[in-house]
């Protein structure tokens, strides 16, 4: 479908009169609507050619509007031309103006239908003046995006109407949320060079939201104070990659994080004036692996600080049952949300998001786990699917402005070595995930293969060892930063209660009376 419509300039471009600057909601007295497809097509053609008239006027118009348009948004294919020819010669350092753009346009059917260069002439000589250009620029990029609507409507009416077993309505609505939001996002940010003054307020007052948090984040707050010192917190637009062996504690710290996350959120006014979360914030939980219910019991046992496994056989004390009964209340109103939904594709997961951000809010994304997400479309390689969804997954926090958090399953080949601490090679297919991620962390716990070295009854002095080798290791995590694009890398150690899979902070309230309670 051609959104800008049938109308050639000769059919719809008036002399120019010198209007007035258009007004209303369709523009104005000067906004016209024609017939197209069914559906009328807003524009307004007085607004593109005063534009244009001081343009050719005066070509320095054109830096204070190539922010908000481009060629395409004009909706006469006459003005689209010459508002593109004026480009190519302004991007040159040449004039563009009525007597030099003659020489390009000197065989353009739909201008000569016109009057040829006396269009141009009249363009430029009705031009009221220069002060109003942003305005003209602002409406027909807001009727181009009405254009574009109706065009988006009637695909979505065409696709739907088509059937056919090769057209799926899940795979059709996913693309039809996909091009909507596109559509939203467009004309939200300038984009080129900013001033070093701009550059520096903006590193001010994120010194400034770490400042007024105690010295500590700019980011958002794990809950983890040992690790929120080292990466600063959750910081927008970041993908972090949590990795580990099975049994490591990978989704347990994963969930230890977004319950701290959602359970301290507060919404406010922000210092940029917007309204949003103003300590914590909204999580949404992709659990591809674990059901909603499976990973709610998790939680419940953390902070009800009941056993997961008698939540699960229901074998409670009263004193115990009072206490989870408790969590759950306390939980109803935590913004924490869960979709268990099995091997969804990279896509389908950012729809989602989106969809989630635009209903209720989201700040933070946690993935579990990566290697669970299906690519859009099938691969020649299994490296090529991974790389396709570690790019998807980079795309969203960037796309979404939020810290989004993969977990990650490492290759055997940690097993086979005397010191099992994992290494960025240990990822699978790592080339892809380390390369999109700003931050990798890995899992380790000690404790877990100590426990497997236990020796004979009988060799007495092993095990005197391995006994003063597992006190020290007891109830101790490490999480291992192997990549921190904004920081350094090195060792958090946590502490780790398996009974209710619980990560924490290693030290405790009354060791040190200068460190602040554990969440």
């Amino acid at each position: 479908m051609d959104m800008t419509g049938t109308a050639s300039a000769g059919g719809t471009a008036s002399a120019p009169n010198s209007p007035s600057a258009p007004q209303g909601a369709n523009g104005g007295e000067g906004a016209k609507i024609i017939g197209f497809g069914g559906s009328a097509m807003p524009h307004n053609i007085e607004a593109e050619q005063q534009l244009l008239g001081a343009l050719l006027t005066n070509n320095e118009v054109y830096d204070r509007v190539a922010s908000i348009i481009n060629s395409g948004h004009f909706f006469d294919p006459v003005h689209r031309d010459i508002f593109e020819a004026a480009h190519s010669r302004i991007a040159k350092n040449l004039l563009a103006s009525p007597v030099t753009l003659k020489a390009f346009l000197h065989d353009h059917a739909g201008l000569n239908e016109l009057g040829g260069a006396a269009y141009l002439a009249k363009l430029a000589g009705a031009a009221i003046s220069t002060y109003a250009v942003r305005d003209y620029a602002q409406l027909i990029y807001d009727l181009a995006i009405r254009r574009e609507l109706i065009a988006v409507g009637h695909e979505i009416v065409g696709n739907a109407t088509k059937g056919g077993m090769e057209s799926d309505p899940g795979e059709q609505i996913v693309a039809a949320e996909q091009r909507l939001y596109t559509l939203s996002e467009q004309g939200k940010s300038e984009t080129g060079f900013k001033s070093f003054l701009s550059a520096v307020t903006e590193a001010v007052q994120s010194a400034n939201a770490a400042y007024q948090r105690d010295g500590g984040l700019a980011g958002i707050s794990t809950g983890l104070i040992d690790l929120d010192k080292k990466i600063g917190g959750l910081h927008p637009s970041d993908l972090l990659i949590l990795a580990g062996r099975p049994s490591m504690g990978k989704t347990s710290l994963a969930t230890n994080i977004a319950y701290n996350i959602a359970k301290t959120f507060k919404k406010g006014i922000k210092p940029d004036g917007t309204e949003g979360a103003i300590e914590g914030g909204v999580v949404g939980f992709y659990s591809l692996e674990m059901s909603a219910e499976q990973l709610a019991a998790r939680i419940l046992s953390e902070a009800a600080e009941v056993p997961s496994e008698q939540i699960r056989k229901g074998d409670m004390t009263e004193e115990e049952f009072r206490r989870f009964i408790e969590a759950a209340k306390s939980l109803e109103s935590c913004p924490l949300y869960i979709d268990d939904t099995p091997a969804l594709p990279i896509s389908q997961l950012a729809a989602r998001a989106r969809r989630l951000k635009r209903s209720v809010g989201l700040d933070v994304l946690i993935i579990d786990y990566l290697q669970l997400v299906r690519p859009a479309s099938a691969k020649d390689s299994r490296v090529n699917e991974v790389s396709e969804i570690t790019q998807g997954m980079k795309a969203i926090a960037k796309e979404l402005n939020i810290p989004v958090i993969a977990l990650s399953q490492l290759s055997r080949q940690v097993e086979n070595r005397e010191d099992k601490r994992p290494q960025l090679s240990d990822l699978r297919e790592s080339g892809s995930i380390e390369q999109d991620a700003d931050v990798v962390m890995f899992v380790f716990r000690e404790e877990y293969y100590k426990e497997r070295e236990k020796p004979g009854d009988h060799e007495i002095d092993k095990m005197a060892v391995w006994q003063e080798e597992m006190e020290r290791l007891h109830a101790k995590a490490e999480v291992i930063l192997g990549k921190q694009r904004h920081g350094p890398i090195g060792t958090v150690e946590l502490s780790f209660e398996g009974r209710f899979t619980r990560f924490g902070n290693l030290v405790k309230p009354w060791q040190s009376d200068s460190r602040p309670e554990e969440y």
